[in-house]
């Protein structure tokens, strides 16, 4: 087996797996692997030698959260903030660490979907639901040096269901609960020893709640239904060869409530479709590992309103060669890659177009036992604006086996999208380029059943481009994001297990106006709080509490979710979820509501 084979193997067996039901048993026989990193770097590393902060969710942490809503898994991260114009379906946005999805770059099985026909190229992550998904990557800090421009606050992955053993497995889950929603998926797995073929199916069905708070007057339900597709196949020729294949489409509809930035009820519906596919080959020659892939990605979105119907339209292409090999004491990577988007729109005249050609180097070595070193540069070329160089530095120092320090420090830029430049009422041709600096200084301390982690960041970001006055403008001058993140997991007995995420950011920005966009409701204070316990040998508990203090425009909240879990056998669990238990009120946007004490029934089956 080749290195370069080794490696995507490794990666692989970390946690894409097809989730079974969680019982005690089964999380005895577990054995636990290293955990892999995809994203911290040009080739995978394992988790105590990623010096960027990160967070990795495998199929059984996704299915025993009982969230149909990607957002609601992740907001349990650090970091994380969830930016939402209502039910699942509509706009909702993400930040890290304060910073906007506009500066996130979001991958799903390998291919950028940030939206080039959106405003910022920004993806939105209000149509994800977790039932598609198998492993969740969240790279905390700015990756531009790695994954290209864009990745300033840093790199969201998500990746479908793998099956990390040989073998046939289906999974099936099946879910009902209040505002009449009803959703299923059904997953299939093949794997051998030198086959992996794939697909998962999914259905989400809801009549939702106002996307206009309905504390405000509103009471028109705005629903929402998605179908989504997933495919992927792998095969390992004798030779060394790896040929894959992955792709996706979903075509979901939903009722928006929202008219120019204002919420109210109103008669507006949006239509979405969206494709992604990969095919990707990994070989050696000699020494040196290959690894080449080409990818599409195309977005569809068309809105029909008492305003007039519009619509948008974006594609992306991309080639990508990596090459890796040993040199000296280290480990070389290097390669090119080239994307092509294009975007039109109502407001733009014509198709606009845009190609970007980069072009990267990586050097990972260790100079001394229990210390890892990783400098990585790379220079992007973009039609509209010449060369962009970034670069990063992070480095792990293991001072014993169960204390690990950690520190980066990355350089980043963002482009102007087209619709920043070119849109016929908000645009601004005269936009340049966004730079940034980005810092982590992190800790872990390694416990007997778990682990404690606090890190530093700080995020410089100048000429920052701002929505002000109803138009883009170039925001002369540095603005700032910086704060800590703290993280604790474990079990405090072997029938109870905990999470903990904390984050405090400071966003204290003269420069900016009260109405500037970057002053969005994350709120400096952010904690997430999780337990889990066996309850009896067949029935578990997941609790989970959101709170978030101090935010700029908005009062504070806290949330309470909960989820009881009963095994009816080895391959079957029926569950119980309640989302807001406490029925709090409260808006993650301005003027738009969120969903009221709700109910969910389900089961889940592998076979």
């Amino acid at each position: 087996m080749t290195r370069g084979v080794q490696t995507l193997t490794l990666a692989l067996l970390a946690g894409t797996a097809i989730a079974a039901p969680t019982t005690s048993a089964r999380a005895q026989d577990t054995l636990l692997l290293d955990e892999i990193v995809v994203t911290g770097a040009q080739e995978p590393r394992s988790a105590d030698r990623t010096a960027p902060s990160v967070s990795v969710l495998s199929a059984d942490d996704i299915a025993r959260t009982g969230e149909v809503r990607m957002t609601e898994v992740l907001a349990r991260l650090p970091g994380v903030g969830v930016l939402a114009r209502g039910p699942i379906g509509t706009q909702t946005g993400l930040t890290i660490r304060g910073v906007s999805q506009n500066y996130i770059k979001v991958l799903v099985d390998g291919i950028d979907v940030s939206d080039p026909s959106a405003p910022q190229v920004a993806y939105d992550f209000g149509r994800l639901s977790s039932l598609d998904f198998g492993r969740v990557e969240v790279l905390r800090g700015s990756q531009s040096a790695v994954h290209g421009g864009q990745a300033i606050g840093g790199v969201v992955s998500l990746d479908a269901p793998r099956l990390a053993e040989e073998g046939t497995h289906n999974q099936v889950t099946l879910e009902a609960g209040s505002m009449k929603t009803a959703s299923g998926a059904w997953t299939f797995g093949h794997k051998t020893a030198d086959t992996d073929i794939g697909f998962t199916y999914s259905h989400i069905r809801t009549d939702g709640f106002s996307a206009a708070d309905e504390n405000a007057g509103n009471t028109e339900d705005d629903g929402y239904e998605a179908t989504r597709l997933a495919v992927h196949a792998e095969r390992q020729f004798e030779s060394g060869l790896l040929l894959g294949v992955s792709g996706f489409a979903q075509n979901d509809t939903s009722d928006i409530d929202s008219a120019f930035g204002v919420p109210a009820d109103a008669y507006e519906t949006g239509d979405h479709r969206e494709r992604g596919a990969r095919l990707y080959a990994q070989f050696d020659t000699g020494r040196i590992a290959h690894q080449i892939s080409a990818s599409y990605y195309t977005t569809y979105r068309s809105y029909t309103s008492a305003y007039g119907p519009y619509d948008y339209d974006g594609t992306r292409r991309a080639l990508e060669w990596k090459a890796s090999t040993d040199l000296g004491a280290g480990r070389l990577s290097f390669g090119l890659d080239r994307k092509i988007e294009t975007y039109e729109g109502t407001y733009v005249a014509g198709r606009v177009s845009n190609t970007l050609t980069g072009a990267f180097a990586e050097y990972a070595f260790s100079p001394l036992a229990g210390v890892d070193l990783v400098g990585s540069l790379r220079h992007d070329d973009n039609t509209r604006f010449g060369g962009q160089t970034t670069g990063r530095l992070a480095a792990t120092w293991a001072l014993r086996d169960d204390l690990i320090v950690r520190g980066a420090f990355g350089t980043g830029f963002r482009a102007p999208s087209g619709y920043e430049l070119y849109d016929a009422y908000a645009g601004n041709p005269n936009l340049t380029p966004e730079t940034s600096r980005s810092l982590d200084l992190g800790i872990e301390k390694k416990l007997a059943n778990g682990a404690l982690r606090a890190t530093l960041f700080r995020v410089d970001t100048d000429d920052l481009i701002d929505y002000v006055g109803g138009g883009y403008v170039q925001i002369a001058g540095k603005t700032r994001r910086q704060g800590v993140e703290l993280e604790a997991e474990g079990r405090l007995s072997g029938k109870l297990g905990y999470t903990l995420a904390y984050t405090y950011t400071d966003a204290s920005n003269p420069l900016l106006s009260a109405s500037s966009s970057w002053n969005a409701s994350f709120g400096r204070h952010q904690l997430a709080l999780g337990l889990d316990a066996e309850i009896t040998e067949k029935l578990t508990g997941n609790l989970i509490l959101r709170h978030v203090a101090d935010r700029q425009t908005l009062p504070d909240y806290t949330v309470l979710n909960a989820a009881l879990g009963y095994a009816v056998n080895d391959h079957t669990e029926a569950y119980l979820r309640i989302e807001n238990l406490t029925n709090e009120q409260y808006q993650l946007w301005p003027g738009y509501g969120t969903s009221d004490r709700a109910l969910y029934a389900g089961i889940r089956a592998t076979f």
